[in-house]
This record gives structure tokens, sequence and C-alpha cells, in this order.
């Protein structure tokens, strides 16, 4: 499992945080996803494979800009993945 960490700039409500969700979640099969305004964050965990190129495809088109990118391997922990 993949845990994907990246900057997000222009996000500033939680409508935004949900469309930012929802496109991800459209193009990617995603086992959890997490958007905040107030970090600028969202975190994806997903088992595919993905690069930055991969998420700007995906996030470039709706005006957001990520401002970051980091891969990282998600662990299981007994209330979920972290």
């Amino acid at each position: 499992m993949n845990k994907y960490v990246l900057g997000i700039d222009g996000m500033g409500c939680g409508a935004c945080e949900a469309h930012v969700k929802n496109v991800v979640r459209k193009k990617i099969n995603v086992k959890k996803i997490k958007a905040s305004h107030t970090k600028n964050l969202l975190v994806v965990f997903s088992e595919a494979d993905l690069k930055e190129d991969d998420f700007h495809k995906i996030l470039d088109p709706t005006g957001y800009e990520i401002t970051s990118f980091e891969r990282l391997d998600a662990v299981k922990s007994l209330f979920g993945w972290r």
C-alpha cells in the first residue's frame, strides 16, 4: 500500500476539499483519502504505483496547484491506514 502526501494550493473551504477528493476518486482506485484546506494537504492511500505527474494530470485542469509531493509506504494499524 502506498501513501501519497501532496501539498495543494487553492483549497479555501470544505467544498474545495470535497471537490479535490471526488476528482481524485474518479481517476484513481483509492483505499482512503483525506483533504484539509487549513493545512493545504491531500493524503491518498492506494495500491496503485503513482508518480507526481499522474496527480498533475488529474488536478491541474481543476485549478488547484500541487506544491509538494511525497510517496511513502503506508502502514496498517489497528484503526486503519497511516
